[in-house]
């Protein structure tokens, strides 16, 4: 199955952990709301890293996504993992497995996002039981 649409994001820098500021990783929190065919509010943090090479870079995040996806209400988790590497980019997103609840419970998927003239749009390939 295919779910598709756009979304807004609010990333909000957060203090490093104690200890942490010497290694140059920055926090932040994630706020989403998705439109489309997956209606839902996510919430979720960012750790990442800027290195000194321009365009090159790398975050990891987590997120719990609540809401309607196709008709289907629930919740799931998805994990990031993305790269630039000298302005090349690479992004994985993955649901985390038994994550989901309610009716998108033992859903599983992976979703791509895309950024075009400032909006950012969501292409979501996944699996219910």
């Amino acid at each position: 199955m295919q779910a598709s649409g756009q979304f807004d994001v609010k990333l909000t820098p957060q203090p490093p952990a104690p200890g942490i500021e010497p290694t140059g990783l920055g926090r932040m929190t994630i706020d989403k709301q998705f439109d489309g065919d997956l209606v839902a509010h996510s919430l979720g943090e960012m750790l990442a890293f800027r290195t000194a090479v321009s365009g090159s870079a790398g975050y990891v995040a987590m997120e719990r996504v609540e809401g309607s996806l196709n008709g289907h209400k629930g919740s799931f988790v998805l994990q990031h993992s993305g790269t630039m590497n000298r302005g090349a980019s690479s992004l994985v997103l993955t649901v985390v497995p038994d994550s989901g609840t309610g009716e998108l419970m033992g859903i599983t998927g992976a979703m791509t996002i895309e950024i075009t003239s400032g909006k950012h749009y969501y292409h979501f390939d996944y699996s219910l039981p």
